[in-house]
């Protein structure tokens, strides 16, 4: 909506582009480009792409961008009439969505209405055009957005706005990952500003110890559901504090404490700036734990204690964390800790070792601001069974006085975005045979049992589109590469240009870190290379996934990789495709046709990916940790080592790789080659239905956002107790 928001009184939210104008007639698609509903809405694309389809391609699907540059082809669009028709069908279709007072919240927690629950999150990854997420945590993130605004959940969101989001992958001739970043121009991105009352980009200011800065404040709007993103690349900003909002994960310790001070700390100010009441808070991940302190010193300034405050804090508070990794949790100096909060502390009420205090790990050396968020949150989670197990095993120390089994920390398995990742031919088919309403029923069991009813003909043909879309894709983005870069053809090879796609395609899409082990299928090499040039029942692999900029050891994996897919001797059937993005994940898990997942258990958190790749028809093999060891039932897949994992070192990589070897030698491949006189794998369709039938309803967004208004948002909760565990929070 352009103009004055009808939420929140005393905010508002403009069009600043004046300059570009679209015909009176269509003069909605401007409401339409500022709301990414259309990013999980077929017909909204589709009406994008029928302005203009190479121009929406090259603008990397930002229709903000395209209506800015199809200004002539609008000019003709409105003296056609069909086109004017579908126009006014997508924009009654937007407004019943938009309108609709009779969600999913509204009639199970109508006693709720108005009560909103502020997500904060360091990354929020709801649209490729908008580069402010780095992976699963981020995607994630727009996840449960896109859910809340399905199931009409009251959720704000607030974060960063990254002027230069995160590192974009380049390969080089050698293999080595480059990091490249390139400045956003927000002017034709679908984001608005959040303005002042005389017509300025309203700017928030921030003071905290050496912190004195503004920050700028986008919106960005996800159908009913608004993020409120900070940006302190602000004129009068110095040089330094310019740079807090520069980069996802970027800079040193200090640039990241900073960065961690301004999404708590101020994003709790920004709130109340903006006069957006929130009923619950939920952290999503430690980035932003510093907001559970702003909660309670607001609450000491009223006459309250720091206990009384806490207490207040913890019944009002979720925090999930994601990382079974211990490199994965921040831990800064407490000198620098206490360079920004020795005011501070006072103003809580406590003493320079007391505030330190709520920081520490015992045995463990600095300020965690996992430790932080977990002391001081009323409810906590992991993101699947295992995870929440290995959780209470990590933090068991900051409960010395309970038993493992007892510490309060439950899980609530991750769930995907449906509609944001089945393939589309895939869902106009659901709508054929499962229901017209399984969008709304799709966490419920019985709905998916009708897909054993699709014809096996049909789901093959739908999944060799998807793969040949995927090589398409994977072509176009090689060729592109030779012309703007000159890259050299044996680059072109190694992007995918001699994929064939009558052969067993293995998908491996995973961040490059070394305990995810992507090089684990490349141990014996004689052997694969068998399964790779096999005459008759041939394998490929194609990889993708950016290594941590600042992370070697990742990027020396990558190159192992590329240097393989440079070797005749594998004859173009190993595949690193470059800068894997959300756009390049969407044909990734609809057109492979078999997951690949073999990270060292038990250091997998959920695993996301593989879920969004069942849901299409494409089956795992998967080490059975996150969410595959809960949704793994001997029929939908394949399973690699035991529950738990073998441990680490040698002995469990070679046992691993054994799993890997024996699955597709004598399961996986015979079972795909193994058609019928119609050229359809029968017996390999029955695992991809399984697949479907068994992880859709389990492992969908409104399963998991349901599960966190049951246990730990709803007005039902006990404010008192842990939901998974019946364990005393808050002490």
């Amino acid at each position: 909506m352009l103009g004055r928001d009808l939420e929140f009184d005393n905010i508002l939210v403009m069009d600043p582009y004046k300059q570009w104008q679209v015909p009176e007639r269509v003069g909605r698609l401007k409401d339409l480009v500022y709301n990414l509903w259309w990013s999980w809405h077929p017909e909204g694309r589709a009406l994008f792409k029928e302005i203009d389809r190479g121009l929406w391609r090259t603008t990397y699907h930002n229709p903000v961008l395209l209506l800015q540059r199809s200004l002539p082809r609008l000019n003709k669009l409105v003296e056609d009439e069909g086109f004017l028709s579908r126009y006014d069908a997508v924009m009654r279709v937007f407004d019943e969505y938009m309108e609709d007072q009779y969600t999913w919240f509204a009639r199970k927690y109508p006693q709720a209405q108005g009560k909103r629950i502020a997500y904060f999150s360091a990354e929020f990854g709801v649209h490729n055009s908008l580069r402010i997420y780095s992976g699963g945590l981020g995607i994630l993130a727009g996840d449960h957005c896109k859910t809340a605004s399905d199931l009409g959940v009251p959720l704000v969101g607030i974060g960063f706005m990254y002027p230069q989001g995160y590192v974009q992958q380049r390969i080089s001739i050698d293999g080595w990952q480059q990091n490249v970043y390139e400045q956003v121009d927000w002017s034709v991105s679908p984001i608005r500003p959040v303005m002042n009352p005389s017509g300025e980009h309203f700017l928030m200011n921030f003071h905290l110890g050496p912190l004195n800065l503004q920050a700028a404040v986008w919106e960005i709007v996800v159908g009913r559901v608004k993020l409120y993103l900070m940006d302190t690349h602000v004129e009068g900003n110095s040089p330094q504090d310019r740079e807090i909002s520069g980069r996802l994960y970027g800079g040193d310790r200090t640039m990241r404490l900073r960065q961690e001070i301004l999404l708590g700390i101020g994003g709790i100010r920004l709130l109340r700036a903006l006069g957006v009441a929130a009923e619950n808070y939920h952290v999503n991940e430690g980035h932003s734990a510093f907001m559970f302190l702003e909660l309670a010193r607001e609450l000491v300034s009223q006459g309250k204690s720091f206990a009384e405050a806490s207490q207040e804090v913890a019944a009002r508070s979720v925090f999930t964390t994601h990382t079974p990794v211990e490199a994965g949790h921040d831990v800064f100096s407490e000198g620098l800790v206490t360079e920004y909060f020795l005011k501070y502390a006072n103003e809580l009420g406590l003493e320079q070792e007391q505030f330190l205090d709520l920081g520490r790990v015992p045995g463990q050396a600095g300020w965690n601001m996992t430790a932080l968020a977990l002391r001081m949150s009323g409810r906590r989670n992991g993101v699947s069974k295992r995870h929440g197990l290995v959780s209470r095993h990590m933090w068991a120390k900051l409960w010395p006085e309970k038993t493992e089994a007892e510490v309060p920390i439950g899980h609530v398995t991750n769930g995907v975005h449906l509609a944001s990742w089945t393939q589309q031919d895939l869902g106009w088919t659901f709508f054929k045979y499962l229901g017209r309403d399984w969008p709304e029923k799709q966490d419920d069991p019985s709905v998916w049992s009708q897909v054993s009813t699709v014809p096996d003909e049909e789901v093959w043909r739908l999944h060799m589109r998807n793969k040949e879309e995927l090589f398409k894709l994977l072509r176009d983005r090689a060729r592109d590469r030779w012309i703007s870069r000159n890259a050299e053809a044996s680059q072109v090879l190694t992007q995918g240009a001699l994929l064939d796609p009558a052969a067993l395609t293995i998908g491996f899409a995973r961040r490059f870190a070394g305990y995810k082990r992507a090089t684990l299928i490349l141990r014996d090499l004689a052997r694969l290379k068998g399964l790779l040039l096999d005459h008759w029942r041939p394998i490929q692999i194609i990889f993708a996934g950016k290594s941590h900029p600042a992370d070697d050891s990742g990027k020396a994996l990558i190159q192992q990789i590329c240097h393989l897919s440079k070797d005749p001797a594998f004859g173009g059937r190993i595949v690193f495709v470059e800068d894997y993005d959300m756009h390049v994940a969407r044909y990734f898990v609809q057109g492979c046709d078999l997951w690949l997942n073999n990270p060292l258990a038990p250091l997998e958190a959920c695993g996301t990916s593989g879920i969004k790749a069942a849901i299409n028809g494409v089956p795992s093999l998967s080490i059975l940790d996150g969410w595959w060891e809960e949704g793994y039932n001997g029929a939908n897949g394949w399973a690699i080592g035991a529950p738990g994992g073998r441990g680490s070192g040698e002995g469990a990589d070679a046992a691993d790789a054994e799993d890997i070897y024996q699955a597709l030698e004598q399961k996986i491949v015979p079972l795909f080659y193994d058609r019928g006189g119609d050229g359809v794998p029968h017996g390999w369709i029955k695992v991809m239905k399984e697949s479907i039938r068994s992880v859709a309803p389990r492992f969908c967004g409104n399963r998991m956002v349901k599960d966190y208004m049951k246990m730990f948002y709803g007005p039902e909760v006990s404010h008192a107790q842990s939901p998974r565990t019946g364990v005393k929070v808050g002490g």
